[in-house]
């Protein structure tokens, strides 16, 4: 019995091969084109090699859930090793299998729509709506990995403007399903003989409409983008400076040496200080420390305040102090705290504050605490963070700042409500230490998209880095090394207006998702049901197993 199941296994495997090595080999091209590959039109290619696997007419929707559940491991799991850095490799492992999910539930609804006319178009809306399901479930998701953020250097990013992240990767996806739907068709048309080539010519005019529309939208959004960029405008210039004090070294005995932490930030905050006295470096207007730059409360600690006033003296302007602060409740059994940034005026101490308000489950946080401490040793490690609220800005030297603090970056509707709520700049104060350069490069990709989506200069301050201050049109204007001690001292300009991706950014993302939907629908009208014949418990005719093999 096992030697005929390993038979029978080895066959069906040796007749999917050529789709396996495909869905494998497209994941590991969406991975390349985030960093630390970087390369931007791999992501392209791997929607258009999907594409090829999904439509096969031996396809079935089975075989599209399987397919999408192996391209996405071949993503995922190059993506997030370095989450195995702080709890070892069964969380990462585990964590790349629950994303992959994801793709699998495209695939399958891919399947199931292929055979409606401009299906294209409707894949492009399903994968929209896989990426907001997985950036909104479980625990409120986990958007790491939209594709949208692997074209921070690429042509396609200005459509952050318009629409954010979901429109950028609703763009990625349509061009790569276009373009192979007019490679099957051509390729398909040349193998047919003369007369009946002369007869029909290949039908492209739906998917080149698709990849010119995005081009063309692209190119007239892109000259504002730039504009912006450059500097242009009256909008009013001010000198900010992000601190990079570094840590003693990686791993989990950062946590163990917040003094040294600490330590290390006012020292860097000193070595500036000298520099503007002695005409090296511009006065900062404020200054922008990392998060955790001070996991010593300074609200509650008179030592550590003293040495943040110290600074701040120095310097002579606001510091946006990263601290660990107790919250209402704190006990030795139940830690509870806010993860917040603090406005620590010179002369006069702290003033203004934001809590983060998404604190990260599983590291900052556990859900579900006692059932979750049952399945794994590391669970313990997770903190006791609850999440604040506010508007996220806070006001420095009479400037509105938006606080993105770390994980925040990641979600659209975090940067969006600071800038609504009147931010003028955006910061991402955030703390690498624990993890490794490739994360802090994935990262900076989140704060890139932020700043085109919104049309705001954006300061990245980190522990160990990678800190940078970026443009509004994505590029970097400086940047700091990984895991060594910096400043970066630069001239912004602040910014008021907002842009189409700021005002209807979550209409532009709920219109993307109704146009998967709109291929659901229509694959019912079109075929009668989305589920195949053989499956509703009918026997199928020939015909009909054909027709319902085409649609799934």
């Amino acid at each position: 019995m096992a030697e005929r199941l390993g038979q029978r296994t080895a066959q069906a495997v040796a007749r999917r091969s050529g789709r396996l090595t495909v869905s494998i080999a497209a994941g590991l091209a969406l991975y390349a084109g985030f960093p630390p590959v970087g390369w931007w039109f791999m992501a392209i290619f791997a929607f258009a090699a999907l594409n090829w696997v999904l439509t096969r007419p031996d396809t079935t929707a089975a075989g599209g859930l399987g397919y999408g559940l192996l391209f996405g491991l071949a993503f995922y799991l190059p993506l997030l090793p370095w989450i195995s850095g702080l709890v070892g490799a069964v969380p990462w492992l585990a964590l790349s299998l629950a994303e992959a999910v994801f793709p699998a539930l495209f695939g399958l609804v891919a399947v199931l729509v292929r055979r409606v006319p401009g299906w294209p178009l409707w894949f492009a809306g399903l994968w929209s709506a896989q990426e907001w399901l997985k950036s909104t479930v479980p625990f409120g998701g986990f958007p790491w990995g939209v594709v949208g953020f692997s074209q921070t250097d690429g042509p396609l990013l200005p459509l952050a403007y318009l629409g954010g992240a979901p429109l950028v990767s609703f763009a990625t996806a349509l061009i790569g399903f276009a373009l192979a739907a007019m490679a099957m068709e051509v390729t398909g048309w040349w193998r047919r003989d003369a007369a009946v080539r002369a007869a029909a010519p290949p039908a492209v005019v739906l998917p080149g409409v698709c990849i010119a529309l995005v081009l063309l939208t692209t190119a007239l959004v892109w000259p504002q983008v730039r504009k912006s960029g450059a500097g242009a405008g009256d909008d009013a210039p001010i000198t900010v400076a992000a601190i990079q004090g570094n840590v003693p070294r990686l791993g989990l005995d950062f946590n163990a040496q917040r003094r040294a932490v600490l330590d290390n930030h006012v020292r860097e905050t000193l070595r500036l200080a000298d520099d503007v006295a002695a005409g090296r470096a511009p006065q900062p207007m404020l200054v922008i420390w990392p998060e955790n730059s001070s996991d010593i409360d300074p609200l509650a600690n008179a030592d550590a305040a003293e040495q943040i006033s110290t600074a701040a003296a120095a310097i002579d302007a606001p510091i946006l102090v990263g601290g660990v602060v107790a919250a209402p409740g704190y006990s030795a059994t139940n830690p509870v705290s806010t993860n917040s940034v603090i406005v620590w005026n010179p002369g006069t101490g702290p003033a203004d504050r934001h809590d983060k308000q998404i604190v990260q489950p599983f590291g900052e946080y556990l859900p579900w605490r006692s059932f979750f401490s049952m399945l794994s040793p590391y669970a313990d490690r997770a903190g006791y963070f609850i999440p604040g609220d506010g508007d996220g800005v806070v006001r420095a030297a009479g400037v509105p700042v938006g606080v993105t603090t770390c994980w925040e970056v990641i979600f659209d509707r975090a940067a969006r409500e600071s800038v609504r709520s009147g931010a003028q700049m955006l910061t991402v104060p955030t703390n690498n230490a624990t993890f490794d350069e490739t994360m802090s490069e994935q990262q900076l990709t989140f704060a890139k998209l932020r700043a085109v989506e919104h049309d705001r200069y954006t300061v990245v301050a980190g522990t160990t880095g990678i800190s940078a201050v970026i443009a509004p049109d994505g590029h970097e204007r400086a940047r700091t090394s990984f895991f060594e001690p910096a400043y970066l001292d630069q001239q912004i300009r602040l910014k008021t207006g907002l842009t189409p991706a700021t005002r209807f950014g979550p209409y532009v993302e709920a219109a993307l998702i109704a146009l998967g939907a709109a291929g659901v629908i229509g694959a019912i009208l079109h075929n009668g049901s989305v589920v195949p014949a053989r499956l509703r418990g009918r026997r199928a005719t020939p015909h009909a197993r054909e027709d319902s093999e085409g649609a799934a």
